[in-house]
Parts: C-alpha cells; structure tokens; sequence
C-alpha cells in the first residue's frame, strides 16, 4: 500500500551563493562529490536510461551518429579501504540524482557519526569508562554508530516495510540472523560489501578499522554457518516446475549459509592463489620457482605453467615423518604415478606455499552478497550505487535545505511480485553482459556481434510476450500516468534495449532484411524508450532507401529500377510518419526532412505536393570575429612533454579592473565583454541559465503528483527526470504548459514562482537562485515565445543528454526599446559559441545549433584571433 506525506519544510537555508561564470555545462552540473566512489553494483551496470542515441548525421547518406558513453570500469585493490583515489563512473543512482548538493566527504560522515553517538543515552555513556576523555580526543565516536552501517539498515527497513513480499522464507530469516549480528560484525560486513565483487580480502590487512575492536571475532562471527527452514517436501520440484527463472538464479539458498567464506575450503586452484599475491610477492615466488615474467599477469601465468609441468616434492616420494630414508628404495613395489595424483600433488604444493604467503582470506558469501544487492536495486530503483549512493540520503536529511512541497509515496508496486524483481534483475544482467560485448572489450567483430544476436534471441520471445502485457495494462490498468515510470523496472525496458542493440548488430554483419524487421517490430510499441524512436526511423528509412531494394528476397515487380522506387517510396512514408510522431524527439526532425526533400525529388513528385519545410529550416550560425591580446605562459617544461596536445583553454586580456590594469580572463569573457560593447547583455553560463528558466517554467509541473516518483522527502526533482519516462508521464500537462510559455506568459510565471519560493531558496533542479530576476525577467521577453516553447520542449524530452552542449555566451537586448502590444519589450535574443584557434565544435554543440536555429533563435559562432600574444612567466 502506498504512504502518503505531504512535504512541508521550512528549515532557514544556507544555501551558498554561486558564480554566474562556469566552466564548462557538465562540470557546472556536477555535484559536489567528495571521494570518487568506488563500488558499482549488479556488475557494474550503468543505467540505461538515456543512453546513446544522441546524434544527428550531417551527411544525407550516412547512418546516424549515437553518442554511447562507454563506461570505463577501474578496478579496486582487493586489500586496500575507501581511502584510495579512483576514477569512477559519473552515474547516479536514481534517488541520488535527485538529491540537493551535498558534501559527502569524510567530514561530513564524521560530523554525522558524532551527532548519532551524542544522542546515546547519558545512562549508556556513564556506564563507559573514560567518557570525558572520549569526547576529548573525539574518539569515543569509533564503535558507537557508523554512517555505513546506518544507511545499509535504513535501506534493508525501508524495503522490508513496504515490500517484504519480494523476499521468500529463507531471505527474511538472513535479514533476521543479520540484526542479531554485533555493531562491530555488521560494519565489516558493510565495508567489505562495498569493495570488489567476490574479492578475497587478507584477515591481516583488515584490522586497521578503528570502529572493530576484535577484528577476529567479528570475522568469526561472519564465517559461523547458520541454519535455514527446510522448504517442504516437494516444494522445490513444484516450484521448479512453476518458476523454472527463481531455481535458475545463482542465488538460490541452501538449508545453511555464511554470511562469509573462508579460503581454507574455497580457494583450490593455484590460478586463483596466484591472483591474490602481489607483485612483490610473485616475483619472489618465481625466483625460487625460475620463472620469468615482465607484470603481475606474465608471472601467474607462468607460475600456473610451472605447477603444471614440474614435479613437486611429494610427488618425488618426499616424506616429512622420514628424513633419513626420504626417497623409496629400488626394490620397493612401483608407485602409482597416475598423472592425475602427479599434477595434484604438484598443484598442493604451490597452493600451499602461496596460501602461506597469503594467510587467511575471507570473502563474502555470493549467495548473501547478490540477495543484499537486490535489497538495494529495490531501495535505490537503480541498478547501480556507489558508497556515495549509500550515505548521501542520510546526509540529505541533516543537511539544513528547503525543498518544495510534494506528496511522498513509497509505493510497493514497482515489483509487482517475486518473480517480477528476479526477471527484471536477469534483464540487467543481460544487458550488461551485451554492453561487455559491445563496448567494454574493443572492437567486437563478427564474433562479437553473433553472441549479442544469441542473447537476443534468447529473450525475444520472452520480450515480445511481455510487450503485450504491458499494452494492455497501459490500457486497462493504469489511471494516472504512472506505467510511465514503473516500466523502467519491467524486463521489457532492457530487452528493449537488448533488441535496440541487436539491430545494431544485424547491421554490422549486412543482415538488413532482419535488421528492417527489428527495427519496425521497435517501432510498433511506443511504451519502451520513446526517445530511441527518432534513431530508429532515421536507420529504418536509410535502409529502405539504400539496401531493401536488393535485401527483399521476394520483390514483387522484377525489374530493379521500379523495386528502388518501391523502397524509395516506403522510406518517405517512413519519414513522414517519424515527422508526425510525438515522441519523435525535435532533433531528429532535421534529418528526417533533409531525407524527405531528396526522396520526393527522385520520385519526381510534383512541386505543388512536395513539403515545404521554409519555416523551420536550420539556418548556419554567424560567423562573428573577434580579436583581442593573447596572453602565453612562458613554460619551457611543458614545450618538451611528448604526447600532449596544446591546450585549447587560452588566457587573454579584457578591460582593466578597478586597479586600472587589464585583467586576465578566459576566452568567454573576452569576447562577452566584446558583445555587451555592441548593447547585449549576457551571461556566460552555456546550460546553466537554460537549466534555471526550466525550473522557473516548469515547477508546478515537475512536482506534479505522479506515483512512484518521490520516494524520499528531500528530492530536487521527480525520479523520472533524467529517463525517458518524464515527458509521457506528463505528456498533457508539458504539452499545457508549453502552449502557454508560446502565447507569451513566460514572464508571469518566472515572477510568480520567484515571489513564492525566493526567501526560502528552495532546492529544485538546475536552478540557480543567483541569476537576478530583472534579467531573467527580460530574457524571456525578448525571447520569442514559439522559440522559448521549442527549447523547453527539447529539454522536457531528454533533460539529461541535453544539458550539455549549450553555446557558451547567451545574449539579449531589446531593440531600440519598443513595446510590443501586450506591452512587453520587443527584443531579440542570441546564444554565442566561442571558439579559439585550437578549438572546434564537439557533435553535442552542433545538435543544439540545430534545435536553437531551427526554433527561430540566433546563434554564432564566434572565432576569437589573437591579434598579439604576449607571453608572461
């Protein structure tokens, strides 16, 4: 059942005030992170929401250009804590993404840890010795309460309370067996859940934790086997036969568990041992074995070769109770030297030796390990989360914000049912193991993109049967828009992107009849990931132009001229209905129209029945010339550093300060000093202001009550922004709002919001409370109102992808200071992208000079010269 809150808070703010000037949109939108994180989950998988199909193609014959961005996945020291720097993925969980920035740095979690240990009672802290010196030296916060251990439970309370019936008999006595473990057991548990998967962790390297007192008791504590309920008699062949995906899952429970393993009894292959000794240590171990290898991987490989190959000292008869008669006599009975006992014997030994140098190691167990990772995608609604992700909810909640008012509603319908949660985590895993295929390993060849085609036609009758659940609950079941978010947690949503992908791969192997398929089988549903359609109606309408004509096993006419004007005619209709398709993002329309225009030429239709797309022809952005004094660094270190580039950030000189000399600014300022000597003003800002006129226009309709999407009390924004789902879920109300920011009330919406939330600065997404209004106030007039709409629009369809990429300088002036006859400001309004010498426009820039000129709004391309360079030390 749903829980209801309504939100009201009134915390005093605190809320710093920001620069005006960023530098570049993805670092102005990016949080406040802290230590990079560490961990991602559910192996690594990035969330898919949005994902790849970005680009329009420039050229008229070529396919269309996808923006993926490709995960890099850093790996972690098997041994070593959360202190270490590491470059990680920039992904946020769902619920992250939607918080206010936040520090989460150790500070904080310390600060956080010493607020939960104070409100121990002062009868508890009286029975401790030594209290007052604790607090002195602030150690007596260690042991006490952990941030980490805080937000692991928070997460297990919260799902367990709402949607206990995901988890089976056996899975709630774990949760059980883990509350009766100690503080001290539980915060290892924690840290190690945190760190690589099925990582071996050395017992000697985990006793620096200051908040575990008894490192090995904690440890015995985790390797204690416990008992389960045995399922009943025949239970099991029931539900094999019921449910054959739950017996398949890897995470099936026995009748006893371990919430740790142990290396005595898991660790038998020299392989493995090998693996967790350091270099330091393999390069030991091979000059007592003489072998040779350059790194860490040479030598394990020729350590396992070696164990392979030579012969090991109880395999020549060696004895440890006899050191006088060590070898068999000559008349003694043949020995057995079967070569299964030999290579057994030669593996004991070098899996001794290095277990030796090893010591003991523990692991967690997979079985636990992946039932608290499920736990998690079901708190979190994301498949992935870091060790940020775990603290930054608690921080949230003691951080002094105000955020806007809006029903909370946990609800326990996202996983309809247990069956529904596992399908959905084998999808993700799916989808993980197409994007290792695809992008993680290199170029994946023929090979590579026959194994992607196996997957998908592993789960396409699966994926096709879901499809039409999913249809008819969309038409008889849902009421208020929410199958537009639950969706995301639907196995069809990654098979979609599976299907997505095996297009993708039928066309690299010239399959393009199967590909036509696919693609049109995409495009019959409209439920998962809409903003894909637009790339599938480019690709589709390509391949019904260049290649179906000769694919078509079966054409109908035989000569192959009047089969081309078949196809040539299919792809226009193509083309016209991606045009009339709503969610067929405005991106997209460039190409699409570029297609038509030549398709209808070579059909010789008509001129009077060909389109006419004049009034939103993409125009060329000006071209705009600026010259000022550059001013180069003197560094004679840097001329001699091979394999670097010339930088193309450039220092230059503007206009004196207020003590009279010039001062040193980057590009964008010099030339936005030029232009407001030409009567504009403007901020450099590049997304940032975008991003806060959304806020203003858009705040009643982004804290619109739709289920599911406010899950905590202290969101910035609805779960569903950053997807595909935001625009559907709210297809009526954008669709509103839009009509009313093109007649022209862009203005008294921006006022009123600001009248009504600017004493409290109320957190909300994207917007900066530092713009002032009276600018804001005549941007909008001098936007025109049609142009305004068709950027927001662009932007209520894909707020993530598309807040990068903005010109860097937006602009405007009124002209000549007229009145319009609703008595707003005539005026005009121009974004500047700004370009040094070494610089050019990035495929993102390019996408928004699209949308920006395609809806009426100037923009230039500014090129800064340098008409003197003045070198400085």
């Amino acid at each position: 059942m749903d829980r209801f809150v309504m939100r009201s808070n009134s915390r005093p703010s605190s809320v710093p005030r920001k620069s005006f000037v960023t530098t570049k949109s993805n670092k102005s939108s990016r949080r406040d992170e802290g230590p990079p994180a560490k961990k991602l989950r559910l192996d690594q998988v990035k969330d898919s929401d949005d994902d790849d199909d970005s680009l329009i193609s420039s050229n008229d014959d070529s396919d269309v250009l996808q923006a993926a961005q490709t995960s890099k996945l850093d790996s972690d020291e098997a041994d070593q804590d959360s202190g270490l720097d590491r470059k990680a993925m920039q992904n946020e969980t769902a619920l992250e993404s939607c918080l206010p920035a936040i520090s989460t740095d150790q500070e904080a979690i310390e600060e956080y840890e010493s607020m939960r240990t104070s409100q121990v009672s002062q009868s508890d802290q009286d029975n401790v010795d030594g209290t007052a010196a604790r607090i002195e030296t602030r150690s007596w916060v260690r042991g006490k309460s952990s941030i980490y251990v805080d937000a692991f439970n928070l997460a297990l309370d919260t799902v367990l309370q709402d949607e206990a019936h995901l988890f089976d008999e056996k899975e709630r006595r774990v949760f059980e067996q883990w509350r009766a473990l100690s503080y001290e057991a539980q915060y290892l548990y924690v840290r190690l859940f945190l760190r690589k998967t099925a990582s071996w962790h050395r017992v000697g390297h985990l006793k620096h934790y200051r908040d575990i007192s008894d490192t090995d008791l904690a440890i015995a504590s985790l390797l204690e086997p416990r008992k389960l309920p045995e399922e009943p008699e025949g239970q099991s062949k029931e539900l094999q036969v019921q449910d054959p995906l739950t017996c398949t899952q890897e995470t099936s429970l026995t009748d006893t568990f371990t919430f740790a393993d142990n290396s005595e009894f898991f660790i038998k292959t020299v392989d493995e041992a090998a693996s967790l000794l350091s270099l330091d240590e393999l390069k030991i171990l091979a000059k007592e074995a003489k072998v040779r290898g350059n790194n860490k991987a040479s030598l394990v490989k020729a350590l396992c070769r070696m164990s392979a190959q030579q012969a090991g000292l109880l395999s020549l008869g060696l004895r440890r109770s006899s050191t006088n008669a060590s070898l068999d006599s000559n008349d003694s009975p043949p020995r057995d030297e079967s070569p299964d006992k030999e290579n057994s014997n030669r593996n004991a030994h070098f899996l001794a030796k290095m277990l030796a140098t090893t010591g003991p190691l523990i692991r967690l167990s997979e079985p636990i390990f992946k039932l608290f990772e499920r736990v998690h995608l079901v708190f979190y609604r994301s498949t992935l989360w870091t060790e940020k992700s775990l603290t930054t909810i608690i921080l949230a909640k003691i951080s002094r914000r105000n955020f806007p008012e809006y029903l909370v509603c946990r609800s326990s319908n996202i996983f309809a049912s247990r069956r529904h949660l596992l399908e959905f985590e084998d999808s993700v895993r799916k989808e993980f193991d197409v994007d290792k295929i695809l992008e993680f390993n290199g170029p994946p060849g023929d090979q590579g993109f026959l194994a992607v085609l196996d997957i998908f036609e592993g789960i396409s009758a699966r994926w096709r049967q879901l499809l039409r659940e999913e249809r008819h609950r969309e038409d008889n079941v849902y009421e208020f828009g929410e199958g537009g978010y639950l969706r995301r947690f639907n196995a069809a949503h990654g098979y979609t992107r599976i299907a997505h992908k095996g297009a993708h791969a039928l066309g690299r192997l010239h399959r393009y009849k199967e590909e036509h398929e696919l693609l049109s089988e995409l495009l019959e549903q409209h439920l998962f990931h809409p903003s894909r359609r637009g790339s599938w109606y480019q690709r589709r309408a390509l391949l019904e132009e260049h290649y179906m004509w000769e694919a078509d096993s079966a054409p109908v006419p035989a000569d192959s001229e009047v089969q081309k004007k078949h196809w040539w005619r299919v792809a226009l209709a193509t083309c016209e209905s991606a045009l009339q398709d709503r969610d067929c993002h405005l991106i997209y329309h460039y190409d699409l129209q570029k297609r038509l225009l030549k398709l209808e030429k070579r059909l010789r239709i008509p001129r009077r029945l060909q389109h006419d797309f004049g009034h939103v022809k993409l125009q060329r952005p000006e071209e705009h010339t600026v010259h000022g004094v550059q001013l180069a660094k003197d560094d004679p270190d840097a001329k001699g550093k091979a394999g670097r580039g010339q930088s193309t950030k450039t220092i230059w000189l503007d206009e004196p300060g207020e003590d009279g000399k010039p001062q040193h600014v980057s590009v964008e300022e010099m030339c936005l000093s030029y232009y407001r000597s030409q009567g504009w003003k403007g901020y450099h800002s590049e997304g940032g202001i975008l991003r806060t006129l959304f806020a203003y226009l858009f705040f009643d309709v982004l804290f619109l009550y739709i289920p599911n999407v406010f899950q905590t009390a202290f969101q910035t924004c609805p779960l569903d922004l950053h997807t595909d789902a935001f625009y559907p879920a709210r297809a009526s109300e954008i669709n509103r709002r839009l009509v009313e920011i093109a007649n022209g009330d862009g203005e008294k919406l921006v006022r009123q919001v600001h009248e009504r939330e600017r004493e409290r600065r109320t957190c909300v997404v994207g917007l900066n409370w530092d713009f002032d209004i009276q600018d804001l106030l005549e941007l909008v007039a001098c936007f025109d109102g049609e142009a305004l709409a068709a950027v927001c629009k662009v932007m209520a369809q894909d707020y993530k992808a598309r807040g990068g990429g903005v010109p860097d300088l937006v602009l405007w002036r009124t002209t000549g200071g007229g009145v319009k006859p609703d008595g707003s400001l005539e005026g005009e309004v121009m974004f500047s992208e700004v370009k040094s010498a070494n610089d050019r426009l990035s495929d993102t820039q390019r996408l928004w000079i699209h949308v920006l000129t395609g809806a009426g709004v100037r923009v230039a391309l500014c090129n800064a010269v340098a008409k003197e360079v003045k070198t400085i030390g």
